[in-house]
């Protein structure tokens, strides 16, 4: 089935455009994966937070053996599946639950309703914005200096290792759509937002290369307007999707790329990657990747998660 594809056709593009192989068996490519995001990879933040945006509770993980994770899925996430490509035996652990050792690896920060921007998701309660998820990398870099005793090390550890990026639905779902709970879609155009998010995101994405991150994919956003929740509470006239949605992600997208592109023609060491999320659901790999060479619940579940329809990760066979 196509949608069964779709999540391995993202990490292999993923993968191409890092300049990664596809292991078989072995050590891993890299030392550690490092994740920041949303619920699409959120495997277990928002677990003891008090939050309508937590789902560790059935019918969630029903593929997993000992059953829900906190993941805002039946499965396995791309992250997961990433990570067991990249040559990981486990799964990379949750910030809130990774502790000495397991930080080697990698750390997922990722957190259900979370946003570039801080007010992003606050009507559903608790939540880890990127500024906030940036700060517990932080607390991580710290760790890893006090397990490896030696700062250069360190450093030279970082720069080696993966990370992955995927924010700014939330910014639209969770905020600028939702006029009830937020004043953005009345101040700004959606020119203008998608402007706005740019210039915080330009600075969240610089402070992690300052924290030593070298090698990151950053993903753009996709069709919000095709998801269940929002042709519920848009008129499309007879279409399939909600076109001024799209349209507005677009604005953001069509910003994000020249975004990539300065990071790697001025920072020494970049490697950062653009991920077209639109081309990969639409099936189009080709068009997929640029970088350095090419109410409550219904707001912080069904809103969030744009590829619930086709998220067929397959079974989650690590506990």
């Amino acid at each position: 089935m196509a949608c069964s594809i779709k999540p391995w056709l993202m990490v292999s593009v993923l993968l191409y455009f890092l300049e990664l192989q596809i292991l078989v068996r072995g050590e891993p490519h890299v030392p550690c994966y490092f994740i920041f995001g949303d619920s699409l990879v959120d495997n277990g933040n928002n677990n003891a937070l008090t939050t309508l945006a937590k789902v560790n509770f059935p019918p969630y993980g029903i593929d997993f053996v000992n059953g829900p994770t906190g993941r805002f899925s039946n499965g396995r996430t791309t992250a997961d599946i990433l990570g067991e490509l990249l040559g990981f035996d486990n799964f990379i652990p949750p910030f809130a639950t990774a502790r000495g050792q397991d930080i080697l690896k990698g750390v997922n920060y990722a957190s259900g309703a979370a946003g570039i921007r801080a007010e992003t998701g606050r009507q559903v309660g608790g939540r880890i914005s990127l500024d906030i998820q940036l700060f517990n990398h932080g607390i991580t870099i710290s760790r890893l200096v006090a397990l490896q005793r030696n700062l250069a090390y360190t450093r030279d550890y970082l720069s080696k290792c993966i990370y992955t990026v995927g924010m700014g639905n939330n910014d639209y779902l969770n905020n600028y759509y939702l006029p009830q709970y937020y004043p953005t879609s009345r101040v700004f155009t959606p020119d203008q937002y998608a402007a706005i998010l740019i210039q915080q995101y330009w600075k969240q994405l610089k402070t992690l290369y300052n924290y030593g991150a070298r090698k990151v994919a950053v993903f753009g956003i996709g069709q919000l307007g095709c998801t269940p929740a929002e042709l519920a509470l848009y008129s499309t006239n007879g279409s399939a999707c909600v076109q001024m949605i799209n349209d507005a992600v677009q604005l953001f997208n069509k910003r994000l790329k020249p975004l990539v592109d300065y990071f790697n023609n001025n920072l020494s060491g970049a490697k950062f990657t653009y991920i077209n999320i639109t081309s990969i659901t639409a099936g189009d790999p080709s068009a997929a990747g640029d970088g350095e060479k090419k109410e409550a619940r219904l707001s912080a579940v069904q809103r969030e998660i744009f590829v619930s329809r086709r998220r067929c990760e397959g079974d989650g066979k690590k506990k």
